[in-house]
């Protein structure tokens, strides 16, 4: 972290502690870490001290990201992107504050984006567009035949998040109870042993070939396989399944298409939300709530009562 401060060693210091606070998910530190990096670059380049900053200064940081594009989409933050900086800023600020290393948190009183709890952008899947992604993936240019109906396989059957599905080794294949099983880390430091359906085992033990140890899902080169390795796996598997919006499918529309056809197959929302890893069964509810009032928008009775006219 010493691109943080220079101007103040212990700056560094005690953000790596409270980096270390959240020692149960790497993925959550690598974000905050990402998030307070850019926020002092900011304010370094407007020569601002960390130390010092003012309500002001946080609001016009708010603004830049979420009217300046992102040299990496083209496009400015989403909502739920900017809230989740300046959380993470009023985190940092309050851990600042308690070690005495600030005189105030400077982030109480900035009015975050406000966020529809009940909507996600994230497109969704139907059971067939699920099915065509999968089959197209096993004809991958990039990870082939065996790697891509494995790794597309695991995130249509499992909805496992990206970040967890990078995280796998070898070892996390396991036996129980007359079940394949997979050991699933998920956020929080939580832990899920979840079952692998026949299919997706006999495709797991193709692709794994007799590896004993090491990263599960691995790039053409055996290196561990990232969360943009999956992304891109994504997008040319829904390409070549020729669905609509595949310029918009995220690895996390799988896990939106896990959850709705789970509960359409009959799964109870306490079994969706145990095997999702959802803290809040809200959250499990939004995930499959979006496709539901798809399907029985009121438009498509109306269009049918106009076109029998």
């Amino acid at each position: 972290m010493g691109d943080l401060a220079p101007r103040a060693t212990s700056i560094a210091g005690h953000t790596a502690a409270w980096l270390w606070s959240f020692r149960e998910s790497v993925h959550t530190r690598a974000a905050y870490q990402r998030d307070v990096t850019d926020f002092a670059g900011w304010c370094a380049g407007r020569d601002l001290d960390v130390r010092t900053i003012r309500r002001a200064h946080v609001d016009a940081y708010a603004a830049a990201l979420a009217n300046t594009p992102n040299p990496r989409t083209g496009r400015p933050l989403a909502p739920a992107s900017v809230a989740r900086r300046l959380a993470a800023l009023s985190s940092w600020y309050g851990y600042l504050l308690d070690a005495g290393a600030v005189t105030a948190n400077p982030t109480l009183r900035v009015r975050r984006p406000r966020l529809d709890r009940d909507h996600t952008a994230t497109v969704g899947l139907s059971a067939t567009e699920a099915a065509a992604v999968r089959r197209a993936a096993a004809a991958d240019p990039v990870l082939g035949r065996l790697g891509g109906a494995a790794l597309a396989g695991f995130l249509v059957e499992i909805g496992a998040r990206v970040s967890e599905v990078c995280a796998l080794d070898v070892t996390d294949l396991g036996y129980d109870s007359g079940h394949r099983t997979v050991r699933l880390r998920m956020k929080g430091g939580k832990a899920r042993t979840r079952a692998v359906p026949p299919g997706l085992t006999a495709a797991l033990e193709s692709y794994v070939d007799g590896r004993a140890d090491g990263p599960l899902f691995v790039t053409a080169d055996g290196r561990r396989i990232d969360r943009h390795a999956v992304y891109r796996f994504v997008r040319r598997a829904a390409h070549a399944a020729g669905l609509p919006a595949a310029d918009r499918i995220t690895p996390h529309s799988f896990r939106h298409a896990w959850a709705t056809i789970a509960r359409e197959r009959g799964a109870s929302l306490e079994e969706r939300q145990y095997a999702l890893g959802h803290a809040d069964p809200r959250t499990t509810q939004r995930y499959d709530r979006a496709r539901e009032s798809l399907d029985r928008d009121p438009s498509y009775l109306v269009a049918a009562a106009v076109a029998a006219l």
